[in-house]
């Protein structure tokens, strides 16, 4: 990679991949039609882009209007026309004078050779990431791409355009986002419209004339669409390529095209199996004339690009241990070789094997036609649930395979339109192993729970391994099911406290998520009532239930925005904890009350009542100072880490001495705890030796405030050196509030070096100077 980030794991596989947008590759017009399902593959670009002139002008108004840098999640079903709609898109960029790029999830992925993706911008009028199956990747992988160096140069214009199924990943990382000064939006890809305006016509005609010219037809006037175009079946863009692409076929073949997306499907894979044939009875497919030519028969081709399908490419020396794993009594060598003639990779200069059948709608299809169990005209295979439960057997170790998130999700992705797969196939084996589901990460989550046919008890399994608190890379997934497990539970029992905790529950999943409004207006709010019910028969029992509940519920409405209505609920919950601080004398108790005082003071504070604001926190503070005088070990932590917060709103409210002395016994508590623990905390020290250094210049105390600026800086520079990512820009902070010490003494020169080096330090990142 040149100028550009490189992200990896510690055994250096690529996080993700970065490369320059290609342009279509050129293909022979008989190469197409051996396999005709190729010309349905977006990258070979084989239609011309009709129809969605709606989203494709809402695209261009995005990338020429709003902040620098602007993320946008695109979403619509599988076959919508996403990766379409983005390719055109990301052309008519680059005819603008923008540069183009992809990203490509890492695991798994076959890695371009070194120095090939040369990221510099040059002259370009800006910077378009395009990123497919944004919703199959980790959340905390989509943060690491967006901290690339790459999207942060301050004077070039950068939009990342994310694609996905599902918007179900979007509100925690919009949130994310956000907080980060990005600018934030989605668009949704809706069906074609039904509403007689032509455009599926339209895209019909274009589809059929731009197929039947590989086929060197010249007229098309004979060649109507198979059955009604107005249909749901038809509201995908990839079914009416489908339609025409069959009708022209069909026509050159002296066929009669099938009407129906069933039928159209299984005529493309019979053109598969077709070809598949053919290359093993024609000679003329020689890999090397005078040793060997293609060998493998149809049966054992079938049983490659099923296992192809659920793997997605691999590398060569994988490729090869998986088949020889399935025991094909034939030499993987040679169905490797003679899979990678029907079906080459990406990158032709690569070592990848084993690519799939695109697109991954007809894929999906392939493998629910291929397991026996549906009645449609298509041979299924004995073998195929075998091979599917051998490819998701773990290691020894209990390592899940690294295909595991592809193949559990077009498993669900299929069992969606194909009534036998999730009963025959999918449901036992979730059943034998629930920890496959979050293994397959949160998409996988997500596509599983909205499943009709699913038993709740499958996804009562798979919710025993949820862990306990935040997992940013499964919310999302969790949120769904949880959802899904609730409406179930609450049909099921008029227990008033089941009721009250499964609402609240599936509140705290919501909210983990990032789908705050959703978890205190429907969710948290039921719960409430049912709790408050419960009170009143059993105050005791209930109480502080119900202060956690009123906590919860200040808490997701602060974080929906409505920190005004968040008041209310946090008073009564102070109220309860205080009644019960009284009446309970105990740590835990007054945890509870400080916890309940910070969480009132700070939504006091956010709708400007910052007296009563300070209040509350003093009062926490107090309290909290009992604590750690009584056992140290556990409440010393959170009495430093008040404390330092403290500082900073009694600055800001102008109580300049109050701010020092605050500050003071923060900086002091987390010197001790860093004598005991010093990798973990050097940072909190760090950041209130910072604060102090400003609270102190406020008073006129420079000297002394430069001594605190400087020790500031030497601690984050040493922790810039075991991580960089999570402490550059905090040193660059460091540096600025040095300068300005420096400059209080008269240190002019001094300033001004520590003054750039945290410019330097922000232009790499990105970041604005005053940022």
């Amino acid at each position: 990679m040149i100028g550009a980030d490189i992200h990896v794991f510690g055994d250096g596989m690529p996080l993700y991949l970065l490369e320059n947008l290609h342009p279509a590759p050129e293909s022979s017009s008989q190469w197409l039609r051996e396999q005709p399902s190729r010309m349905l593959n977006s990258r070979f670009a084989i239609v011309s882009f009709t129809g969605r002139t709606d989203e494709l002008a809402q695209l261009h108004r995005w990338r020429e209007t709003g902040p620098r840098l602007s993320v946008r999640w695109l979403h619509g079903q599988g076959g919508q026309g996403k990766s379409r709609l983005a390719a055109q898109f990301a052309a008519e960029s680059v005819a603008a004078g923008w540069k183009a790029i992809t990203a490509t999830h890492g695991p798994g992925s076959v890695i371009p050779s070194p120095g090939s993706q040369d990221m510099g911008l040059d002259d370009a009028a800006g910077l378009l990431m395009v990123v497919d199956y944004a919703d199959r990747w980790p959340p905390t992988h989509l943060t690491w791409l967006l901290s690339n160096a790459l999207l942060h140069q301050s004077t070039v214009p950068t939009r990342v355009l994310l694609l996905a199924r599902t918007a179900d990943p979007w509100p925690a990382l919009r949130a994310r986002l956000t907080n980060q000064q990005v600018g934030v939006s989605s668009q949704s890809l809706e069906p074609l419209p039904t509403d007689g305006t032509g455009q599926r016509a339209d895209m019909f005609d274009a589809a059929r004339d731009s197929f039947a010219s590989r086929y060197g037809l010249t007229t098309t006037a004979d060649i109507a669409p198979p059955g009604p175009l107005d249909t749901p079946d038809f509201g995908l863009t990839l079914a009416v390529h489908m339609a025409a692409l069959v009708a022209v076929d069909a026509y050159v073949h002296g066929r009669r095209p099938p009407t129906d997306m069933a039928g159209l499907t299984i005529y493309l894979l019979d053109r598969e199996h077709a070809h598949w044939a053919n290359c093993y009875g024609d000679r003329t497919h020689e890999l090397n004339p005078t040793e060997r030519s293609y060998a493998t028969p149809p049966s054992v081709m079938n049983q490659a690009v099923f296992t192809a399908a659920l793997t997605g490419p691999v590398q060569d020396a994988i490729g090869r241990k998986v088949l020889t794993t399935l025991g094909l009594q034939f030499p993987s060598e040679q169905v490797i070789t003679d899979h990678t003639i029907c079906y080459p990779p990406v990158r032709p200069a690569g070592d990848s094997v084993l690519e799939p059948l695109y697109p991954d709608r007809l894929a999906e299809d392939f493998l629910a036609l291929t397991l026996p169990g549906h009645s449609a005209d298509y041979p299924s295979q004995a073998w195929a649930a075998p091979t599917t439960t051998t490819l998701l057997t773990r290691d020894s170790d209990h390592t899940p395979a690294a295909w595991t998130p592809r193949t559990i999700a077009f498993l669900a992705a299929a069992a969606e339109r194909w009534d036998h797969l999730g009963p025959g196939y999918l449901y036992p084996l979730l059943r034998d192993d629930p920890q496959l589901a979050l293994d397959a990460g949160s998409a996988a989550l997500t596509s599983l729970a909205n499943l009709d046919d699913i038993d709740p008890g499958i996804l009562e399994a798979i919710e025993a391994r949820f862990p306990a608190g935040r997992h940013a890379d499964l919310d999302a997934g969790i949120a769904v099911v949880t959802y899904r497990l609730a409406h179930h539970r609450l049909a099921t029992t008029q227990d008033p406290f089941k009721h009250a905790h499964i609402r609240e529950n599936l509140a705290k999943r919501l909210h983990y998520a990032g789908l705050h409004e959703e978890a205190a207006t429907t969710t948290a709010k039921d719960a409430l009532t049912a709790c408050r019910y419960l009170v009143e028969t059993n105050p005791r029992n209930y109480e502080p239930g119900l202060a956690s509940m009123l906590n919860s519920l200040s808490l997701y409405l602060s974080e929906a925005g409505r920190s005004e209505e968040a008041i209310p609920f946090a008073q009564e919950a102070v109220a309860i904890r205080r009644r019960l601080a009284e009446a309970r004398p105990g740590a835990h108790q007054h945890e509870n009350l400080a916890v309940a005082l910070m969480n009132l003071g700070s939504w006091l504070s956010e709708v400007g009542k910052a007296d009563e604001a300070l209040a509350c926190t003093g009062d926490a503070i107090a309290i909290r100072r009992r604590l750690a005088d009584t056992d140290p070990a556990v409440h010393r932590y959170t009495l430093a880490a008040v404390l330092a917060n403290f500082g900073i709103d009694l600055l800001e409210n102008g109580q300049r001495e109050e701010a020092v002395a605050a500050t003071r016994e923060a900086v002091a508590l987390f010197r001790r705890i860093v004598k005991d623990s010093p990798a973990a905390h050097q940072h909190d020290l760090a950041a209130a030796l910072t604060s102090l250094g400003i609270q102190l210049s406020e008073v006129g105390k420079h000297e002394e405030a430069l001594v605190h600026a400087q020790e500031a800086v030497d601690l984050f520079r040493s922790l810039v050196k075991s991580n960089p990512v999570a402490y550059e820009l905090r040193l660059a902070i460091a540096l600025t509030n040095l300068g300005n010490r420096l400059s209080q003494v008269g240190q002019r020169s001094a300033a001004a070096a520590a003054r750039e080096e945290a410019g330097a330090i922000r232009h790499r990142l990105g970041e604005a100077p005053g940022h």
